[in-house]
Formats: C-alpha cells, sequence, structure tokens
C-alpha cells in the first residue's frame, strides 16, 4: 500500500487549471483593448453571471469600472500566442487588437466588441464589484453568447466545443485540453 504524504504549503492560488480568456473592453470597436485573464469563472446558472478578478494597476480595469461591461472571449489553440502577448503587454501602449491581428467584431449587447477569432464570446454587464486585494472582482450577468459557427451541429444544434482547441492554464504552463474522460453524471448512470 503505497502512503500519501501532503506538504503544507502558504495559502494561494492553486485552483489549477483555470481557463484562458481574453476579455476585450471599450467603448467601440474603435478604442478596444483586450486583457487576459485567468481568474474567472461561472457564478450561477439562472440567471446566468459570471466573474473576473482584474488587478486595480492594469490598463483594462478602469476602462472595464467605467463602462461596466466586458466581453470574455475563450482562448484556443490558435489564439494563445496572442492571449499570452495580451497578458504581459498594457494597453498604455500597445494596440493589441492591430498588434495581434485580432478583429474587433461589434456585440449585441455591450459596446464592448467581441473577438472575431474566439470560438466562444461571453457579453457581460457588471452588476457588483468587489475589493479584494490584489485582484478586484467584477460580478457579471451574461447578456448573450456567440459561438463559432464551425462548432455547431448542423442536424442538431448542440455545441461541440471540444473541438475548438480550449486552452487551460495551470501554474504558470498553458495547455490544450484534451481525452473526455466521461460525461456529466457518467459514476452513477445505470448500464443498460
Amino acid at each position: 500500500m503505497t502512503t500519501i504524504k501532503k506538504v503544507k504549503w502558504k495559502p494561494g492560488t492553486m485552483i489549477y487549471p483555470i481557463p484562458v480568456a481574453m476579455v476585450s473592453c471599450g467603448t467601440s470597436v474603435k478604442d478596444a483593448n483586450i486583457i487576459t485573464i485567468a481568474w474567472t469563472g461561472t457564478m450561477s446558472s439562472n440567471p446566468p453571471y459570471c466573474y473576473i478578478g482584474v488587478r486595480k494597476s492594469r490598463y483594462s480595469y478602469d476602462i472595464i469600472r467605467k463602462t461596466g461591461e466586458f466581453v470574455i472571449n475563450l482562448t484556443s489553440t490558435k489564439l494563445v500566442r496572442a492571449a499570452d502577448w495580451c497578458g504581459v503587454k498594457s494597453g498604455r501602449d500597445h494596440a493589441k487588437f492591430k498588434e495581434m491581428k485580432l478583429t474587433p467584431t461589434p456585440s449585441s449587447a455591450v459596446a464592448a466588441p467581441m473577438i472575431l477569432e474566439s470560438p466562444i464570446s461571453i457579453e457581460c454587464r457588471v452588476k457588483q464589484m468587489l475589493e479584494l486585494g490584489s485582484h478586484d472582482v467584477f460580478i457579471a450577468e451574461v447578456l448573450a453568447i456567440h459561438a463559432d459557427e464551425r462548432y455547431l451541429d448542423k442536424k442538431t444544434g448542440a455545441l461541440h466545443l471540444s473541438k475548438a482547441g480550449l486552452v487551460a492554464y495551470s501554474h504558470g504552463q498553458y495547455y490544450e485540453l484534451g481525452r473526455n474522460l466521461g460525461k456529466f453524471g457518467f459514476s452513477v448512470k445505470k448500464k443498460k
């Protein structure tokens, strides 16, 4: 029998893997910026709410705080270089859409544009902001979701997001999501 031993570490950020999201913000396609966010997730499914955590020092922080809107754009393997670059460069000094050759596309419910190349874009309106230390959390209502039609089943309308090559971030590294291990509820499903 193998003995498992754990080593105690100081409290920190060890909830991994997490999504890699390029969050677009601004009041129009012309003044749009992109910030790469790893601190993001779902908070409620009905009604749909999500959150992003942003450092106050980031250029996009004031944009999101003032406009109260943003778009979460999921990252695929084709976008991982742009996502990393947008995470280390500042919108104060760079036109990120232009420099990364990304296409800002008007959203349907918010002024901030979507990233056309992203497989999923989630339009959000801030409902609450929490000041929590290194990052402030913007809690937002999901107003609209836009999916790349290449991942939609033409017959059933089902979204096959597993084909998009989504990327996760874990302890300083990017990973492409891979092998399916089971469908929700598989552990209790009765055999036929």
